[in-house]
């Protein structure tokens, strides 16, 4: 048996297991020894795929085992050793001063680092750094392990199932143009992965679009290497598609270093352009927005070497500013500049997504009736052509702007970098807006497809949509920003686990509790090693071998509102240097035992692979029944270059998960309701009967036993939900 190399990233993005293939044979104590070992990292095999392994050999079941938990432990972080600090974590934990205290005593009778000991005592001040026990492991992780004892298994523990796919091929055709046909952009991990299939699946079947520009070029860098025509309608496209051929920012947002391109590229990139501007002379607008990465490419493109390239020669013509392409925003700048609001959104209804994204600032810019209905009715006209992403992000923006003004806006950036600003905008008419989201919920139940049966989880209700997958991080059981979902299990257990790649680095993972008004009650952290209620786990303070850091909480003992996680890069190197970063958490029953971290208790594992020197993944939010929430952010702060501390972000962290609580973010109950306003039969999934018809069933989890012509909509999939 040859398994394919692409099964990981099938099992990683879909929980489904390409049919294994081989000779036949005994495999089912082999198949069931998989199973055992899949469940004490909180995955189990459906029924489906336990009968097919069975049914091979050994030898082939073997292989496949090797495989898929080597995947599995990946995604859930067990592929490490989590040490701690304090080797009977939770237990154990010491008073802080006490345990800096016993941290200089140690200093002191060591012969070594006694002069310089005593030299900072004199001082009244002491760096922890220099004390020789403090920060690195004191005992090894078998020894670690051998203080806790065995997990308790629990009804709660997680159990993600593993179901039966197509032959490998077959997945990775429909993860390829799952991936490839998003309606909405994709991260970093998932545009990578793509890049990978799209050069794999060149020669076979393609989605019948590609809408998101991002992914086009990721597709057309694919298509290019294997000789395929390319998806152009924009010169932008052909900007993209170069940076994607130099491993560049396919956004556009960082500016890429091209480089140095064959011949047959070149032609290609040339063809491309010139092509795009001899069908569409008015597409030259596009280039002022880019002209410094339109100047740059030329250098590489040579496009004087190519005569027979008029039209992609007069894109850099237009770049070099010796020629004049007026953009469509130039154009619209000077109307509303002579105050022609009405002109503007008539000139804005040739390009549907440019009028809507500015419907806000026409709306407020309007002093009459008479030209806020224009505005809403170019806006309703422009409806059907707009992607289902803008409808949806906009309709969200409307319904957040009924609020009284001077209140705080919170920015969130494609890279997740957050900052907070006074909103001093005036406020939109309300008129105006609620015609507005009429139209807009009118065009989106239209696009929805025929439901059927609707079999609903009730946990996936609160479920924010993924208008984009920028605003998610990569990892297992991770939600899009804005998310709200329950929080089973009586203790909360955070992690994090870096690995430098050259320099000493420090991360330091701390919780901040919040109470009702969004103020400080405590914090956990290497300065706050206890607290009513919750541990850590000490301080680790170079990785060269990977380094875990944990917090544990009793969630009833909790003082606060608000619990707060976050990772603080102390010294050296970022998020995106080190060679490998993630954070999580776990829950528990309070009799539950176990090593600090066990992997069948993790709800979510998360890459930390943003900007800033702060990370705050998620935030927890008591309910009014006492019962705990995690509302999902995705976060980073810019921070300070070193020493960052609970201590010193208190306010901004504060702020930011104010703007995020306080947000209304569309959520799958939005699309499921105009789904049953259709005539859809909904049924909430009471966790265990199965309807015997086929179901569009959408939830967290897959259950096992559906109809085989269900549709299944899980957390891997949720941007199948937003209409084309």
């Amino acid at each position: 048996m040859s398994l394919h190399p692409f099964d990981p990233l099938v099992i990683r993005h879909t929980h489904r297991l390409p049919a294994p293939s081989g000779p036949a044979g005994q495999g089912d104590g082999a198949a069931r020894q998989l199973d055992i070992a899949l469940m004490s990292v909180g995955f189990k095999l459906s029924a489906g795929v336990l009968e097919r392994l069975s049914a091979l050999s050994e030898d082939t079941v073997a292989e496949t085992a090797t495989r898929t938990l080597d995947v599995v432990r990946q995604m859930v972080g067990d592929h490490v050793q989590h040490n701690t600090y304090f080797r009977d974590f939770p237990a154990g934990v010491p008073d802080t001063f006490d345990f800096w205290r016993e941290c200089i005593t140690d200093a002191l009778l060591d012969g070594t680092s006694r002069a310089g000991a005593i030299e900072q005592l004199r001082t009244g001040l002491v760096d922890l750094l220099t004390l020789p026990s403090y920060g690195n492991y004191r005992h090894s992780y078998a020894e670690m392990l051998a203080a806790h004892d065995e997990l308790t298994a629990a009804a709660g523990d997680r159990m993600t199932v593993l179901h039966l796919g197509g032959t490998s091929e077959e997945e990775v055709t429909a993860l390829y143009l799952a991936l490839a046909g998003s309606s909405t952009p994709l991260g970093e991990e998932g545009l990578r992965d793509l890049a990978a299939l799209a050069a794999h699946c060149a020669d076979g079947p393609q989605p019948e679009a590609v809408p998101v520009r991002e992914n086009r070029a990721v597709v057309n860098a694919g298509r290019l290497a294997a000789g395929r025509d390319l998806l152009l309608d924009t010169v932008t496209d052909v900007l993209r598609l170069a940076c994607a051929l130099s491993d560049g920012d396919v956004t556009l947002v960082e500016p890429t270093r091209f480089r140095s391109l064959s011949r047959p590229v070149r032609r290609a990139l040339l063809a491309g352009l010139d092509a795009v501007v001899a069908a569409a002379p008015g597409k030259l607008a596009d280039v002022p927005a880019h002209r410094e990465a339109f100047k740059r490419l030329g250098e590489r493109l040579h496009p004087h070497e190519y005569p027979n390239r008029p039209h992609a020669a007069e894109v850099f013509a237009v770049a070099r500013g010796e020629r004049e392409a007026r953009s469509l925003d130039s154009r619209v700048e000077e109307l509303l500049g002579a105050d022609d609001v009405t002109g503007a959104a008539r000139l804005l209804a040739a390009a549907p997504g440019k009028l809507f994204r500015s419907l806000d600032r026409l709306l407020r810019l309007c002093r009459t009736d008479g030209e806020r209905d224009a505005v809403v009715a170019a806006a309703g006209q422009a409806a059907p052509h707009v992607s289902g992403r803008v409808l949806l992000s906009v309709r969200e923006h409307l319904h957040n702007r009924t609020g009284a003004p001077g209140g705080r806006r919170v920015f969130v950036n494609q890279r997740a970098r957050a900052w907070v600003a006074t909103d001093t905008r005036p406020p939109v008419p309300r008129p105006g807006i609620e015609r507005l989201i009429a139209a807009l919920d009118a065009e989106t139940s239209r696009r929805l497809p025929e439901a059927g049966h609707l079999l609903i989880d009730p946990d996936v209700l609160d479920v924010a949509l993924p208008l984009s997958g920028k605003s998610t991080a990569e990892g297992l059981g991770v939600l899009p920003r804005g998310s709200l979902t329950p929080v089973d299990g009586e203790l909360l257990r955070f992690f994090v686990h870096w690995r430098q790649t050259e320099h000493d680095t420090d991360f330091d993972l701390s919780a901040l509790m919040l109470d009702a008004d969004y103020e400080t009650v405590c914090w956990l952290s290497y300065t706050a090693l206890t607290e009513v209620g919750g541990e850590h786990s000490g301080d680790i303070t170079e990785a060269p071998e990977g380094a875990s850091e944990f917090i544990n909480l009793r969630l009833d003992a909790v003082r606060g509102d608000f619990i707060v996680p976050q990772v603080n890069i102390f010294s050296g190197e970022s998020f995106e240097a080190v060679e490998e970063s993630f954070f999580g958490f776990m829950t528990r029953d309070a009799e539950q035992a176990g090593r600090p971290f066990e992997p069948r208790t993790v709800r979510m594992k998360s890459e930390l692979r943003g900007p800033g020197r702060v990370a705050l993944p998620l935030a927890f939010l008591r309910g009014p029944d006492g019962g705990w929430r995690a509302r999902w952010l995705h976060l980073y702060l810019a921070g300070s270059p070193y020493a960052n501390r609970v201590e010193g972000n208190r306010v901004s962290v504060a702020t930011l998960v104010r703007g995020v609580v306080e947000r209304d973010y569309l959520t799958v109950r939005y699309l499921t309701g105009l789904m049953a306003g259709r005539g859809a039969a909904t049924t909430l999934w009471d966790g265990v009967t199965v309807p015997d018809g086929p179901v569009t069933y959408i939830g967290l989890e897959r259950p096992d036993g559906l109809h085989p012509d269900s549709v299944i909509v899980t957390p891997a999939h949720l941007r199948d939900l937003i209409p084309a």
